[in-house]
């Protein structure tokens, strides 16, 4: 009897049922809650409509809490020394197949990117099993500087590798459907030669025992096709970074693990520090163009839900593997980039509202969809129902109450309802809070874990000041997402720049263009709160803190010295600061020796020491390493006289007289470089004859 409950509590669709009752019936009583204030006298149309925003809301808070609930529930459970990665290396994998390292980028760092291409292989070497695997550089970048660095930094650490074959590097023509078409082409060209790819961003670590293991429970398991390993931020030094950091460090162990409960067998992937089975991938995951024009049509811009959604409907299994470790990343360093990136992104996810009904899909697929929609939904809805609860109060505070009816000589008083709206709001703070306790109880039970955390002590006093924090921020990017959400919704498409990955201090300037409006907003709002409705605006502080003190937190937060200064006081510390893991340790080696090292400037030429791309034109090492990297073409005589007036313009104006896509064309286009590049060397004065402008500071 107790082995067959045990194997149906292990059974995905008995721990659905278990996770989205407990959801329903949460938000079926704080609903019942809200709905018994607003039941005197009949429902108003305003009070329906806040009755239906707050069901929708707290059906999201809910879901949540109950992950979380979970995931506490079975961390407390888990023996530490369990997980693989505590273990040791995994066993080898078996011989006769190779996985490949796909890492694709677009406008990136070189040296960060192939800094930590090489701090992951050599993590691979010290498990003695790098053969295994070998790396690929996928670029898509469009930036002609970055292309020819990206080149020479790749032959470089090919050279040194003694092993080039290993490393295969190419930039395609056109980035055609961004990264899922990058990763297409890939499976298109050399997808046969693997049986598996794990798939990288520009700023992912992961350890060799990590990888090695990845690759060993794909084995062990023929039908899951996917397996995401959650990625962990590290490596950011400003005290906007430490803290959000910490936050997902500590708290981001208790969501993945209730994730995997419920997710189960449909898990979604996160777009990196994933391993796919190629041929289910290459058969499976084709994305077609959504009709209509964009924002909300043409091509898909998350696309890695939906190959997730396409693996389940195609009958294979994808993971999330909470109990593997060694998966890295790194995230912004203020909070305005980190909005940015958010703006990237929330045009994808809206976009999966037309896919939420596509047909075939199975039905976690499509709750994966709505919560991706929702995670930036529900900002605008925040909102809205911050604004209607203040039109209420103010309609409730022209009501004269009236105590005397007809003959009757005792006052009859008005029911009140502050028992209700209080439990209303401490039940909707408790669920959003109580994750926090969560994790500071695992902590308290775990004293290994809490000194990985500063100890028990400082792990409390971080959570603390996180939270505080966290209020300041919240009103904050609930205006930015709906700000971003009002701007897609007329059609307003955006762009795809690469993400800030450096640590940097916000300017003046900058956060009173980023948050002037939240700070005049505040002021606003405040003002006509306290005139008009005076209760609600001790209600409405907090919101409005937030945004009062906008642009004084945004530059404080983007600093480097306090997020120095609090690591010294051992606030905010993750187990990676504590006891830094092997792989980002071969990073900051790897760092200290970034320079290109090839192609150096060995002609005399002054205009050689010019910008990089220029270099690729008349340096004959790196034009030679360029020119045999480019794609052979077939003869074009438009492209051949536009490439002839580049030219003639080059000669004529210098190199600075060029547009960034114009000195794309030239590097790319192998019969126009090599006739400039021989025009060039044989002029009377040599190649000096055109002189590249100095490099400019950043």
């Amino acid at each position: 009897m107790t082995g067959a409950s045990s194997d149906r509590r292990r059974d995905p669709t008995y721990r659905r049922v278990v996770f989205f009752s407990l959801v329903l019936l949460t938000t079926l009583g704080a609903m019942s809650l809200l709905s018994g204030v607003f039941q005197e006298g009949g429902i108003t149309p305003l009070e329906f409509a806040l009755l239906m925003l707050y069901a929708i809301l707290i059906l999201w808070i809910s879901a949540s809490f109950w992950t979380a609930a979970i995931g506490f529930i079975r961390l407390l459970l888990r023996d530490e020394d369990a997980s693989p990665t505590a273990r040791g290396a995994a066993q080898a994998p078996g011989q006769g197949f190779k996985t490949a390292l796909v890492m694709p980028v677009y406008n990136e760092d070189p040296e960060r990117v192939f800094a930590g291409l090489r701090a992951i292989d050599r993590s691979l070497q010290e498990t003695g099993q790098a053969e295994g695997f070998e790396i690929f550089v996928l670029s898509d970048t469009r930036d002609p500087d970055i292309w020819v660095e990206e080149e020479l930094q790749w032959r470089k650490w090919a050279v040194e590798q003694g092993r080039p074959e290993r490393v295969f590097y190419r930039n395609r023509v056109e980035n055609k459907s961004r990264k899922s078409g990058n990763l297409a082409d890939f499976c298109r060209q050399w997808g046969g030669r693997y049986r598996y790819m794990i798939v990288l961003d520009a700023d992912s670590l992961m350890s060799g025992t990590t990888l090695v293991e990845m690759v060993a429970r794909m084995e062990r398991n023929p039908d899951v096709a996917l397996i995401q390993v959650p990625p962990v931020p590290v490596n950011r030094v400003s005290l906007f970074a430490r803290v959000l950091q910490f936050a997902s460090s500590l708290y981001g162990r208790i969501f993945v693990a209730g994730l995997s409960y419920w997710q189960g067998d449909t898990s979604n992937y996160w777009g990196h520090n994933a391993i796919i089975r190629v041929e289910a991938f290459a058969a499976h995951c084709g994305l077609p163009e959504l009709p209509g024009q964009e924002p909300f049509g043409g091509e898909i811009l998350s696309h890695d839900f939906v190959e997730a959604a396409l693996l389940r409907r195609a009958g294979w299994k994808v993971w999330l593997a909470d109990d593997l470790g060694g998966s890295y990343e790194e995230i912004p360093p203020t909070l305005i980039d980190y909005a940015k990136r958010d703006r990237r992104w929330c045009q994808g996810n809206l976009q999966h509202a037309r896919l939420v009904f596509a047909g075939s899909f199975r039905t976690l697929n499509r709750v994966h969809l709505a919560m991706g929609v929702m995670s930036y939904m529900a900002s605008p809805l925040w909102l809205l129902f911050l604004l209607l609860t203040g039109v209420q109060a103010y309609l409730n505070s022209l009501d004269v109450p009236v105590y005397f009816f007809g003959d009757y000589l005792l006052p009859v008083w008005p029911v009140s309802y502050v028992v209700e709206m209080a439990t209303v709001l401490w039940v909707t703070l408790a669920m959003l809070f109580l994750p926090k306790l969560f994790a500071l109880v695992l902590l308290a039970v775990r004293p290994r874990l809490g000194a990985a955390y500063g100890g028990l002590l400082r792990a409390t006093l971080s959570v603390l000041l996180e939270s505080l924090l966290s209020v300041l921020y919240a009103p904050v990017l609930m205006l930015f997402q709906s700000k971003f959400v009002a701007s897609i919704l007329l059609r307003k498409v955006v762009g795809w720049p690469p993400q800030q990955r450096g640590d940097r201090g916000t300017g003046f300037t900058e956060a009173v263009g980023a948050h002037g409006g939240h700070t005049l907003l505040a002021v606003g709002a405040g003002l006509l709160t306290y005139y008009y409705v005076p209760t609600f605006f001790w209600w409405f502080t907090p919101v409005l803190a937030g945004l009062l003190l906008a642009i004084p937190v945004s530059m404080a937060t983007s600093r480097v010295w306090p997020g120095e200064r609090s690591r010294a006081l051992g606030l905010f510390l993750t187990p990676e600061e504590f006891a830094r893991p092997r792989v980002l340790e071969l990073l900051a080696e790897q760092l200290k020796d970034t320079g290109s090292g090839l192609c150096s400037a060995e002609t005399g030429s002054e205009a050689i020491a010019g910008d990089l791309w220029f270099r690729a034109v008349i340096d004959p090492c790196a034009y030679a390493l360029h020119a045999s990297l480019l794609p052979e073409e077939v003869p074009n005589r438009r492209r051949r006289h536009y490439l002839e007036g580049l030219i003639f313009q080059l000669q004529d104006e210098g190199p600075g007289s060029l547009s960034a896509s114009e000195k794309r064309v030239l590097l790319s286009h192998r019969d126009g470089l090599e006739e400039l590049h021989l025009l060039l060397w044989s002029a009377p004065t040599g190649p000096v004859a055109v002189q590249a402008p100095a490099p400019q500071p950043s």
